[in-house]
């Protein structure tokens, strides 16, 4: 089990995160999700022991990583971001060489290669200098050292990144095969892979956790409070998007596509009513001269939850903060009015005292 209890990083002034917390039981395949710069690789990477936080605890299996690292570090095996290999190594020498940086025994250490070779499909190029392959190869590559003898904890930054579309069906199969034989945490750009892939999401954004939560539950709260519907359009005098603009159901409007022609595709986010809404924006439009050449209700997905939340959260954010600054403003004001207060009646008593 994984616990994370108030865990804060500081740059400087920057808070990188802040204050989080969370937990993570044994097995379980996790998506730790959030927009670029939301604190992920750092929160990753505390876990992995690679760099202390500023405040909080890490425990990992009861164990605090700042009083046991060793013991720890043991536990997990970890495949960051940007993939550091030893290019000059063979795809063979490099999983070995992990082997050793982990410590396996010398008689589990055989099997413990070929086991990781074969699971991330490397047996054709085993041989090869790691320069001599392709970035999605590096990719199975850097998996293979961090999966080389079974680690308790496995810790993935973008795994798929760079890879094929066969190949990413294939480490998508690995990884699901880890549940329950080892506890995941994974982080992607692909919210479609995240969905296949993962039991529970954690969302982080600006440095804070803003949702835990099953990836079942996420996508049916998405879907009981907004409808997805994509739109094609003709829109000669350009009218439809104030006339969207007018419709209370409708809470977001994106254009997808200019297409070749003239006519326009939308996808517009429609909180849920008790009318039927394709009926009533079909009616709309008809009053308002636009021609309707195709509209369908898309189902929502993670990606769709995940917008909603982080936008949710970036709105309620950037309200708090000018509403600090109001408060500041005001509290400024208010002091330097007391202070030249106090002078003016200062100088008020000196002159009386002149006189």
């Amino acid at each position: 089990m994984i616990e994370v209890k108030n865990l804060t990083k500081k740059y400087g002034n920057f808070e990188a995160v802040k204050d989080i917390s969370f937990s993570i039981e044994d097995g379980e395949i996790v998506g730790f999700l959030g927009p670029n710069g939301a604190g992920k690789s750092t929160t990753m990477n505390m876990i992995t022991g690679f760099i202390e936080p500023t405040e909080g605890s890490i425990f990992i299996d009861g164990l605090d990583i700042e009083r046991k690292p060793n013991k720890v570090k043991s536990k997990i095996g970890y495949m960051p971001e940007n993939v550091p290999l030893y290019k000059e190594l063979t795809i063979r020498e490099f999983i070995t060489y992990m082997s050793e940086l982990r410590g396996i025994k010398k008689s589990e250490r055989k099997e413990a290669i070929e086991k990781a070779i074969d699971e991330t499909g490397l047996r054709n190029v085993e041989n090869k200098l790691i320069s001599q392959v392709s970035r999605g190869y590096r990719q199975r590559v850097s998996l293979a050292g961090a999966i080389v003898g079974s680690p308790e904890i496995i810790i993935l930054d973008e795994p798929t990144v760079g890879l094929d579309p066969k190949q990413v069906v294939e480490i998508r199969n690995l990884i699901k095969s880890f549940k329950g034989k080892h506890t995941v945490i994974l982080s992607s750009h692909i919210l479609s892979e995240v969905s296949n892939m993962c039991d529970k999401i954690i969302m982080i954004n600006n440095g804070k956790i803003v949702k835990i939560d099953s990836t079942s539950n996420l996508i049916k709260s998405e879907s009981k409070e907004t409808k997805i519907i994509n739109i094609t359009i003709e829109d000669e005098d350009e009218n439809f998007e104030a006339v969207i603009n007018g419709l209370k159901f409708i809470s977001q409007m994106n254009l997808i596509n200019k297409n070749s022609d003239g006519s326009k595709t939308y996808k517009l986010t429609c909180t849920t009513e008790d009318f039927d809404i394709r009926k009533e924006l079909s009616k709309t439009l008809t009053k308002e001269g636009i021609v309707l050449l195709e509209m369908s209700v898309k189902e929502a997905t993670l990606e769709d939850a995940f917008i909603d939340i982080i936008d949710t959260n970036t709105k309620e954010n950037k309200i708090r903060e000018e509403m600090q600054n109001k408060q500041k403003a005001v509290k400024v004001k208010l002091s330097l009015k007391e202070r030249f207060g106090k002078v003016k009646k200062t100088d008020e008593n000196n002159k009386g005292g002149d006189k």
